[in-house]
């Protein structure tokens, strides 16, 4: 007997328990009942504070979910010492067991030292580059033996990270020379934890060579960018026929070109959301979907904020839905 098996990821654009949830609820709930997943991957979850106790809950996910096929499911989510993330945490929601769930954040990479440009040497050296987030692996029991590896990733976004006296009074950039500095540093914290889930990935095969594992989220990359090459480890960049076997498949290279994309930016089409295969995962897949039908253009919104960024990272979202798409993956096995 064979059985289908929905994978999907969808960045939920800063989902918490804002005065519009509800407006936000009635685009979101569809789509997710539209992707019917099996396993679902989500970033930029909020936690909220819990009225009796100093933990945070994942109350707004929960009233997304209500009366749909997710409630109530197994879930490993991102958290500290008193429950989930305030903000951005992710979540891997699943039909099948979770045998096992962690977080990785800095344990097989180093915090990076920060460039210095040799002009501003004199300054306060900043503290070592760490990651905004933790990425989260869940092992799933699919039964018959067969265990299904999910990496959810929301790497750091292409745009420029704070430098101490970088910005003028009204907040943009004072000089060209700090906008470069905190561009470079943003560069380098999402290739360095891109490498950081590459190295988890080959520990999975050192213990597995045939290990089913899939790489999903917001990896705010296209892919033919560094952070996304670093995972796919593909034989023409190491150069290395007998790696073939670690190698990642991009899924949603399966989507017609004039589809594959998961934002709007000024009318430009990219793809920044991804499921990544393993080599034996990819011998069941069937095929993708990307739905990206009533995608918002991210830079077209009442928003007036004069620095460049989509949604502040502890901000609420600007659409009522979402400025990613969600992108689907169906398996047989």
């Amino acid at each position: 007997m064979t059985d289908v098996l929905r994978l999907a990821t969808f960045n939920l654009e800063n989902l918490d328990e804002s005065p519009d949830f509800e407006a936000r609820a009635a685009v979101l709930r569809p789509q997710l009942l539209r992707l019917d997943a099996d396993v679902l991957c989500l970033q930029e979850v909020h936690g909220q504070p819990s009225r009796k106790h100093k933990t945070r809950a994942l109350a707004a996910l929960d009233r997304l979910f209500a009366g749909t096929v997710y409630a109530g499911r197994p879930r490993a989510f991102t958290a500290g010492k008193h429950g989930p993330f305030d903000v951005h945490n992710l979540v891997v929601v699943s039909r099948f067991p979770i045998l096992a769930s962690t977080q990785i954040r800095h344990d097989l990479v180093m915090p990076l030292a920060p460039p210095i440009p040799v002009a501003r040497r004199d300054r306060t050296v900043p503290e070592n580059l760490e990651w905004d987030r933790p990425a989260l692996h869940a092992a799933l029991d699919l039964g018959a033996g067969r265990a299904l590896h999910v990496l959810n990733l929301h790497l750091r976004a292409a745009r420029a990270a704070p430098v101490a006296g970088g910005r003028d009074e009204s907040g943009a950039w004072a000089d060209t020379a700090s906008w470069a500095e905190g561009f470079t540093i943003a560069t380098l914290k999402r290739a360095g934890q891109a490498l950081e889930a590459r190295l988890f990935v080959d520990r999975l095969f050192d213990d597995d060579a045939r290990a089913l594992v899939a790489v999903c989220g917001d990896l705010n990359a296209g892919l033919g960018e560094a952070p996304v090459r670093t995972l796919l480890a593909r034989v023409d960049d190491t150069g290395n026929k007998a790696l073939a076997g670690r190698a990642l498949a991009p899924l949603e290279a399966d989507v017609a070109p004039a589809r594959r994309f998961t934002v709007l930016h000024a009318g430009r089409r990219v793809l920044l959301d991804h499921i990544l295969a393993s080599r034996a995962l990819l011998g069941h897949f069937e095929g993708a979907e990307i739905h990206n039908e009533i995608l918002a253009d991210e830079t077209l919104t009442d928003d007036t904020r004069a620095d460049d960024t989509r949604a502040d990272e502890t901000l609420g979202s600007r659409t009522l839905g979402s400025f990613h798409a969600p992108v689907l993956a169906c398996f047989r096995f």
